[in-house]
């Protein structure tokens, strides 16, 4: 998602959550919450993408020049093909990432591993292939930028980007 789609959707949250029924004794009477349904959409609604994104994780991180799973990382698609799982209707794109270490080239081709390594995960969890996608950004997409480790270590990624629903 680029920054304009990370600003529109953060600007969404945002007006979601200013209109929320903060007042639990108005919950199931008619307030603001309805009868006590999640506001759609939400991050406490678990059907939702900004759910999927905050709760379940949306990426997973990797060693230098590694395109192997951590156990940490497992733990996450573990749950990410979970919620797939339960959310049949979502498709996604795994973007691979890579530091600034390295040329163009080579980390292009380190990050196509790397959504590789996570896509086939979940194809192996039960998530059919032809919901999901994958795209290396290598070192062009950078969340840190500096010369240093606990940057590089945050780039050094892959994320699952929910594209959207395939019932429209």
């Amino acid at each position: 998602m680029n920054v304009l789609g990370k600003l529109a959707a953060l600007g969404a949250l945002t007006l979601v959550a200013a209109c929320s029924n903060n007042d639990p004794s108005t919950w199931g009477s008619g307030g603001a919450g309805g009868s006590g349904a999640l506001a759609p959409g939400s991050v406490s609604d678990p059907r939702s993408p900004a759910y999927f994104q905050q709760a379940v994780g949306d990426r997973v991180l990797f060693e230098v020049d590694q395109s192997t799973l951590t156990p940490a990382a497992q733990a996450t698609l573990q749950a990410q093909a979970e919620w797939l799982m339960a959310n049949p209707d979502y498709t996604a794109t795994i973007e691979g990432h890579a530091d600034e270490q390295g040329t163009r080239e080579y980390n292009l081709a380190l990050g196509a591993r790397r959504a590789n390594a996570a896509r086939e995960f979940l194809v192996s969890r039960g998530v059919a292939g032809n919901r999901l996608t994958t795209v290396s950004y290598g070192k062009e997409r950078p969340i840190e930028i500096c010369s240093e480790e606990s940057c590089y270590a945050k780039n050094r990624r892959a994320v699952t980007v929910l594209t959207g629903s395939t019932t429209g």
